[in-house]
């Protein structure tokens, strides 16, 4: 008898850096640009995914003090916690999507589905706390 096939809910990463709802265009940059392992940044107001962002979404924007928010999407950018896993890297690495927000019914933030760089796998928790110990130490 084999295992079951994960699901989303257990590969995600469940620590992902959050950001205010209200955070501005120039922050969201700042952030962005604050670790080339951020791909995707996760607005959240009470726990509730607003809105991601990523590099494409900032580009053209000029005014740096105007809030990120008005520019953020969730359209293909989330994916629910019992999607099988496999399917979905599949379909992340035909599309060149890497980070995809993992959200329950009612939009609430549960965690991050991270596909690793080569594209065979997920980040783990355990792996970007370490990721984020080295970064403090340099």
């Amino acid at each position: 008898m084999s295992a079951a096939a994960p699901t989303v809910a257990e590969v995600m990463l469940r620590r992902p850096t959050r950001h205010t709802a209200d955070i501005t265009v120039g922050a969201a940059r700042a952030a962005l640009e604050e670790s080339p392992k951020f791909h995707l940044l996760l607005l959240v107001h009470d726990g509730v995914l607003v809105g991601t962002l990523d590099d494409g979404d900032l580009a053209a924007h000029a005014d740096e003090a105007s809030p990120a928010r008005d520019l953020a999407s969730r359209d293909g950018r989330t994916v629910g916690p019992a999607a099988p896993a496999d399917p979905v890297r599949q379909d992340m690495r035909t599309t060149g999507i890497r980070r995809l927000a993992v959200v329950d019914e009612g939009m609430r933030l549960l965690g991050l589905l991270c596909l690793t760089a080569s594209g065979s796998g997920f980040c783990t928790d355990d792996g970007v706390d370490e990721i984020r110990r080295a970064r403090r130490s340099d």
